[in-house]
C-alpha cells in the first residue's frame, strides 16, 4: 500500500479506540506504541542474553552440550505453537488484560479468575527472576573488577546472598522508576534493548568463535590458552566438534537421576528463556494498529529469539574449551568469554550481558504493571481502586510499584536457601504457561469464537491442541524434582508454591469471589467512554464511522 493510501496515525489510533470500546474500555493508557516496539517489549522480556545466561549451568550439570544443541530447537517447536495459539486470541480480544480477558469471554468469570492469577504470579515470578539473575550478573562482573567485592560463590555461598539482595532491591528500584517515567521512555528503550540483544549476540558469537580459530591458525599447540588469565582447567583445543556438540553425555550428569530425565530437566533452561511474550498482548491498549501489531508481536519475538538465542549456545558450546570447568566456574559463561577473549574481553562481553538484562528486568515490570492494572481494572485483585489509578502522564504508576515490591519479596528466601531462586525460575515458567494454555484450551471449546484479522484459519485447532499438551507435559515435568538424593538444599519447592497457589485461588473463588466477581466490565456507555477519556486528557476520540478528531 503506497505511503499516500495509509491511514493518518489518528486514524489507527481511532481505530484502536473504536475496537476497545466495543470490548467495554475507555482509552485511559497512552496509545503511542508502534509496531517494532510492540515487538521489542517481548522480545526484551524473552532476552536470550538473561535466560540462555542465567541458566546456563544446565549445560554441564545435565547432559552436557545436548541440552543446549538439542534441547533449545526442541522446546523452540513447541513455543513457536503456542505463541501462535495466543496470537490469534491477541487479534481477536486486544485488550491490557489479556490472557485473563480471553478466558473469561470464552470460558465465564470462574476461567478467567484463575488464568488471571496464574498469569499475575507467574509475572512476579518472571521479574524476580529475571531481576534476581541481573543481580547475580552483576554481582559476578564487579567481583571480577574489584575482587574485594563479595561474589556469588557457585551461585549457592549463604555468606554473599545479602549482596546480591542489595544489588537486587537497587535494580528493582531502577526499573519501577523508568517505567514511573512512561510508556514513551520504555518504547525507546525496548528499541534500543533489540538492538543490544543482537548485537551483544554478534559480539559473543564472533569473538569466542573467531578467537579460538584464531588461536588455532597462529598457535595450534595452544588454543584456548592464549591470556585466559583468572581462568583454571580449560583443555587445550579448538572448536567442539559436531559429535561432541550433539552427544548425550552421561560424564556431565549431575542429578543423581538417569540421563534421559537429567535432559528433560535441561529443557528449563530454553523453557524459562521463552517466558514474557504476553507483553505483546498486555500492551494492546498502548499499541497504534494493535489488533495486528500485537500478534506479530507475540509470534516475532519468538521466532527472532528462536534464531538468535540458538546462535548464542552454539557458539558458546562450540568455543567452550573445558564445560566441566566451565561448571565449577563462578559463572559457565564468564569463564568461556574469559578463555577464549582474554580478562578483559571477556568482562566487557559479561557487562553487554549485563546490561542487556537490565533492560529485560525493566519491560518486565513494564509487562506485569499492565497485567495488575487491567485485572485490578476489574475488581479482581485486592485495593483494586489503588492498582487501577493512574498518575498524570497516564502511567499506572501504583501497579509499577506493587509489582516491584512483589518480585523483591518473591525472591528474598534466597538469602536463606538458594534454592529458592531455582523455585522462582520453575514458577514463573509453570504460572505463565498455565496461563498461556488455559484461553488456548476453552478457543478449542468455543462455538462462539468469531476471530480477529490476525487468525489461524483451519491450523487453529492441530495448533491449539498441540500447545495445551506441550504446557500439560512441562508444568508436570518443572514441578519434579531436580537432583537426587533430595535434601533440603535441593528440594524442589515449585510444586508447594505452585500447588498453594491453586489451593488458595480455588478457596477464594469459592468462598467468595464468585459471588462479586463478574469477569471483564464495561465501564459505561458510549459517552461515558468519551467522558473518561476526556478527564485523562486523551486528545483522540471516536466520531461517527471510526473517524478522528482532535480536542
Amino acid at each position: 500500500m503506497a505511503s499516500s493510501q495509509r491511514p493518518a496515525k489518528e486514524e489507527l489510533i481511532a481505530r484502536d479506540m473504536k475496537r476497545l470500546h466495543t470490548l467495554g474500555y475507555a482509552q485511559e493508557l497512552f496509545r503511542a506504541m508502534g509496531g517494532f516496539s510492540n515487538f521489542a517489549i517481548s522480545f526484551t522480556i524473552i532476552s536470550i542474553l538473561s535466560g540462555c545466561v542465567t541458566l546456563f549451568y544446565l549445560v554441564p550439570t545435565t547432559t552436557g552440550y545436548s541440552a543446549a544443541s538439542i534441547g533449545w530447537p526442541l522446546v523452540t517447536i513447541f513455543v513457536v505453537i503456542v505463541a501462535l495459539g495466543m496470537a490469534e486470541l491477541a487479534s481477536a480480544f486486544p485488550t491490557a488484560g489479556g490472557l485473563y480477558y480471553w478466558a473469561s469471554k470464552l470460558g465465564g468469570p470462574g476461567w478467567g479468575w484463575f488464568t488471571g492469577w496464574f498469569n499475575l504470579i507467574g509475572q512476579f515470578a518472571i521479574t524476580a527472576g529475571i531481576d534476581y539473575g541481573a543481580a547475580v550478573t552483576i554481582d559476578t562482573l564487579l567481583h571480577a573488577w574489584f575482587p574485594a567485592i563479595p561474589a556469588v560463590s557457585g551461585f549457592a555461598d549463604p555468606a554473599t546472598q545479602w549482596t546480591t539482595l542489595l544489588i537486587f532491591a537497587v535494580i528493582l528500584a531502577l526499573h519501577a522508576s523508568l517505567n514511573i517515567f512512561g510508556v514513551r521512555l520504555v518504547a525507546l528503550l525496548n528499541d534500543i534493548s533489540v538492538w543490544w540483544h543482537i548485537a551483544g549476540v554478534t559480539l559473543i558469537v564472533v569473538g569466542v568463535v573467531g578467537a579460538t580459530l584464531l588461536a588455532l591458525q597462529f598457535n595450534p599447540g595452544n588454543a584456548g590458552v592464549c591470556c585466559a588469565t583468572r581462568v583454571t582447567g580449560n583443555a587445550v583445543h579448538g572448536l567442539n566438534s559436531a559429535g561432541t556438540l550433539f552427544a548425550v553425555n552421561q560424564t556431565f550428569n549431575a542429578t543423581g537421576f538417569p540421563l534421559w530425565y537429567a535432559f528433560l530437566i535441561g529443557l528449563l533452561l530454553a523453557q524459562y528463556t521463552y517466558t514474557g511474550y504476553d507483553a505483546s498482548a498486555h500492551m494492546t491498549e498502548e499499541t497504534i494498529g494493535a489488533e495486528t501489531r500485537a500478534p506479530w508481536g507475540v509470534v516475532m519475538s519468538v521466532v527472532v529469539s528462536a534464531v538468535a538465542g540458538y546462535a548464542l549456545l552454539m557458539g558458546l558450546v562450540a568455543a567452550s574449551p573445558d564445560l566441566a570447568a566451565a561448571g565449577s566456574f563462578v559463572n559457565a559463561v564468564l569463564y568461556i568469554l574469559q578463555s577464549r577473549l582474554s580478562y578483559v574481553l571477556g568482562t566487557a562481553l559479561f557487562a553487554v550481558i549485563a546490561v542487556a538484562q537490565f533492560f529485560c528486568g525493566m519491560s518486565s515490570i513494564t509487562s506485569n504493571s499492565r497485567m495488575i492494572y487491567a485485572f485490578s481494572r476489574d475488581g479482581a485483585v485486592p485495593f483494586h481502586a489503588t492498582w487501577h489509578r493512574l498518575d498524570r502522564g497516564r502511567t499506572p504508576r501504583n501497579a509499577i510499584i506493587l509489582s516491584a515490591v512483589c518480585a523483591f519479596i518473591l525472591a528474598s528466601p534466597t538469602v536463606v536457601n538458594y534454592t529458592a531462586y531455582l523455585a522462582v525460575t520453575s514458577i514463573a515458567t509453570i504460572g505463565l504457561y498455565i496461563a498461556y494454555a488455559l484461553p488456548i484450551l476453552l478457543r478449542l471449546m468455543s462455538k462462539n469464537f468469531k476471530p480477529g484479522p490476525w487468525h489461524l484459519g483451519a491450523w487453529s485447532k492441530p495448533i491449539g491442541i498441540i500447545a495445551v499438551i506441550w504446557v500439560a507435559f512441562i508444568s508436570v515435568l518443572f514441578m519434579l524434582p531436580a537432583a537426587y538424593p533430595i535434601t533440603a538444599t535441593n528440594f524442589n519447592y515449585t510444586p508447594v508454591v505452585v500447588l498453594g497457589t491453586l489451593l488458595i485461588i480455588t478457596i477464594w473463588w469459592f468462598a467468595s469471589a464468585r459471588n462479586w466477581f463478574r469477569g471483564p466490565v464495561i465501564q459505561g456507555s458510549e459517552a461515558e467512554l468519551e467522558a473518561i477519556e476526556e478527564s485523562v486528557g486523551e486528545t483522540v476520540h471516536v466520531e461517527a464511522g471510526g473517524a478522528a478528531g482532535g480536542q
